[in-house]
């Protein structure tokens, strides 16, 4: 009753947030808009065929003001201040151009504009490094851009598929039964990791243990990733790094419609059908973007033991993203979306939960929205940004073996962000100067119970930040320094996380950079600990240690980057080493067996441990025919002191799921017009993980082979009129059918023992309708 009262009051508290936000924003649209009779025409031609380009951006530098070609490659912008003005055109696949132009009073001027493709994967315009729009070259960190090119290429359905296509990344099934998914970042576990969405840290301890299944790809306009620290303005837990999922934002009006079906050799099968919208207003000062995505994938049982090793998996997400500009220097965006998730692994599917041998079974209902107010001087140098972000779960669970009628539990989980940030541009001497300054307050209530196993968590987590950086840049240099301060309240005292970061581009197209961060992870439960794994014919819980104490790190990385093109061919080649120390290094260990045959781990501390290595990415790029993506990444994570995690195995240094090499690759090919050949590969190199008694005698660590996940993707767009347009595509994934070949059998078998590649070979047909 308590904990309902607190939730009700939070969420009445985030409403008020809202409206503040919302009048803040409305209150500014009494800005005089422009009573100038002074407009702007003209068209966009393509560089390489002279074609004119429809559904390209036209921007007024600065400002708000824009709109996009029609289909005849003309625009026009009405209304504009006079004077000097930059003109932006942009669009996807093509360099952005600037233009100069003089406003003039009571005439209409004429501007056309001549783009030029280039890749899609080399240059991209990022926010994650700062939060604001940034070149990838020029910015402190490196920062990697998962586009919907790669999403079609690697023919993904969620944000969990996309994420292994980066150096530096890996994301792996941890469970037979309900198909948990972790996101590794230079070798460290997912708790090491910030998940933003649209910039915001929504992703709570319980949103993380399948939400990266439960972010469909059609709501997603792209992932940025950093890897390390790097940015004073997210959160100290952000040691490995930090995954921005940035939301579509409506730009033209569109309708698409999409469907992927696919099947594998036994015959279960996976559809996913996606719907999405885009509507503006003829002015452009209000639009939306409607989206919707439901995915249905039967359970997959390799071995054949009637015991799944793929969950059944139902997921339904609906939202939307909508801005009011409120004027020209100035928008409110407002982002809601509600996602169900049904999954099912075990036996029995058939009959309740408590009926089947093993059963784990799930139900989120997941609320999660957004509201921010932007707004920016007329000299572009003030910047200040007001934001509120939600996200409820409800979650209905049941993690059993042996028919237990008390294994049911349920979880209430509610995440709120609020904030406000202030950016003030100068010059200084020969470079310019970013200030920035905010503060973030996040609060996050979970209730997890589970009667039938003692368990009834309350865990109330209070976060307040304050956070300063600077950055002094100019084409050669760049220099961020910064520092933020967080109360948390399971910590006594305040911590102070410094970061910094350098670049420099000693000549053009050869960009060095270097950072350190340090960060910590306060003594609080994390995703591992809100899953209930069944092992041996009971189930494995973990508590934390009364005694734990905070675990601190220090990260720094050294990277080149080079970009370099020949003709039309254009190359980028990366090459980063990392480097992070924790102390008092969070570790589980076998604590005890209970009366029901249930196995007990406890989260300590253990002295420390280090993750070092190597990654390395290459892009090459021939304008829209032929690109190909690489990467490789070397790694060593080790603790300082041996460790066992159980009383039969043997103690050493090495930490468990951590491969000391893995790598992707990527390649696209246009033989004809409107035909694409699409190849993806990801390899997984050999690695230790932990295997417990049940099946087997007693516990052991496993040595696993290494795999080459293969793919094929063929499509071929179809011109009905105009620019409505229907892809047919087809293809295969996991082409070798590489899996693993030792998974345990029956009632007794250890669900948390699976590695490798997630799917079986797999035979995909889909059909996309864009109008």
């Amino acid at each position: 009753m308590i904990f309902k009262v607190h939730l009700i009051f939070k969420m009445r508290k985030s409403l008020f947030y809202f409206i503040c936000l919302l009048f803040l924003g409305f209150a500014t649209a009494v800005r005089a808009s422009y009573d100038y009779d002074a407009h702007l025409t003209g068209h966009v031609l393509d560089e390489a065929t002279g074609e004119h380009m429809p559904f390209v951006t036209v921007q007024l530098k600065g400002t708000n003001i824009g709109t996009v070609t029609d289909e005849s490659g003309h625009y026009l912008l009405k209304d504009l201040p006079v004077g000097h003005q930059t003109i932006i055109f942009s669009y996807t696949g093509y360099e952005t151009l600037e233009l100069p132009v003089t406003i003039v009073e009571d005439k209409t001027v004429e501007l056309k504009a001549v783009i030029h493709e280039i890749s899609q994967l080399l240059d991209n315009v990022v926010v994650t490094a700062n939060r604001y729009a940034t070149k990838r070259q020029e910015a402190v960190s490196i920062v990697n851009v998962l586009s919907p090119k790669l999403f079609e290429t690697a023919a993904v359905c969620c944000v969990a598929d996309a994420l292994n296509y980066q150096p530096g990344l890996r994301v792996e099934n941890t469970c037979t039964n309900c198909g948990k998914t972790e996101l590794r970042i230079n070798g460290l576990q997912g708790q090491y990791s910030q998940i933003l969405m649209d910039s915001r840290p929504v992703f709570s301890s319980l949103a993380s243990v399948y939400g990266l299944e439960q972010v469909p790809s059609a709501m997603i306009d792209r992932i940025e990733v950093i890897r390390g620290g790097g940015s004073a303005l997210f959160g100290a837990n952000a040691i490995a790094g930090v995954v921005n999922i940035i939301t579509k934002e409506p730009v033209r009006n569109f309708v698409n419609i999409a469907n992927t079906s696919a099947v594998t050799e036994k015959g279960t099968y996976d559809i996913n059908t996606d719907l999405n919208a885009s509507v503006m207003s003829e002015n452009r000062k209000i639009g939306a973007y409607l989206f919707a995505s439901h995915r249905t994938r039967s359970p997959y049982d390799r071995d054949d033991d009637g015991f799944s090793d793929l969950p059944l998996l139902r997921t339904t997400t609906a939202g939307a993203r909508l801005y009011f500009k409120t004027s020209a220097y100035s928008k409110l965006s407002l982002e809601y979306h509600h996602t169900t998730d049904y999954r099912r692994g075990g036996n029995h599917y058939e009959l309740e939960p408590h009926e089947a041998d093993i059963a784990e079974q799930l139900r989120h209902n997941i609320d999660a929205g957004s509201v921010a107010f932007d707004w920016f001087s007329e000299d572009n140098r003030h910047f200040v940004s007001a934001y509120s972000a939600l996200q409820h779960i409800g979650r209905e669970s049941y993690f059993g073996a042996g028919k237990d009628p008390f294994a049911y539990g349920r979880s209430k989980d509610i995440t709120s962000t609020t904030g406000l940030q202030y950016r003030f541009s100068y010059p200084c001497g020969r470079m310019d100067g970013d200030l920035t300054v905010g503060a973030e307050y996040t609060y996050n209530g979970l209730q997890d119970k589970m009667l039938g196993y003692n368990r009834d968590m309350n865990q109330q987590i209070h976060l307040a930040g304050a956070y300063a950086q600077n950055e002094w840049k100019n084409d050669q240099w760049s220099v961020l320094v910064g520092a933020r301060l967080e109360k948390h309240n399971l910590l006594a005292q305040p911590v102070c996380t410094p970061r910094a970061s350098v670049r420099y581009t000693p000549i053009g197209g050869l960009v060095v950079r270097a950072g350190y961060s340090s960060g910590y992870r306060p003594p609080q439960a994390y995703d591992e600990d809100l899953h209930v794994a069944a092992v041996g014919g009971g189930v494995s819980l973990i508590t934390l240690d009364k005694n734990l104490k905070p675990e601190t790190s220090h990260s720094a990385t050294l990277s080149v980057d080079y970009y370099h093109s020949f003709g039309k061919w254009e190359t980028n080649f990366t090459v980063e080493g990392f480097y992070t120390y924790l102390k008092d290094v969070f570790f589980l260990r076998e604590d005890s067996t209970d009366l029901a045959g249930n196995l007990h781990f406890t989260r300590t501390n253990v002295a420390g441990a280090w993750v070092g290595g190597i990654n390395a990415e290459a892009k090459i790029n021939y304008t829209s025919m032929f690109s190909l993506q690489l990467g490789y990444t070397w790694q060593q994570s080790r603790y300082v002191e041996p460790q066992a995690w159980s009383k039969t195995v043997a103690p050493q240094k090495k930490i468990l799921r951590t491969p000391d090499h893995y790598a992707y690759v990527l390649v696209d090919v246009e033989p004809v017009k409107d035909f694409t050949i699409s190849l993806n590969g990801k390899l997984t190199g050999s690695m230790l993980v932990p295997h417990l008694a049940g099946y087997i005698a007693q516990d052991e660590e496993v040595t696993t082979p290494v795999f080459w996940d293969m793919g094929i993707r063929l499509a071929y767009d179809i011109h009905l009129y105009k620019h409505y347009c229907l892809e047919v595509s087809a293809g295969v994934k996991n082409l070798l059918d590489q899996y693993q070949t030792d998974l345990d059998k029956g009632v007794d078998r250890d669900a948390d023992y699976i590695y490798g590649p997630s799917q079986p070979r797999t035979y995909f047909v889909g059909l996309s309708l864009k109008l």
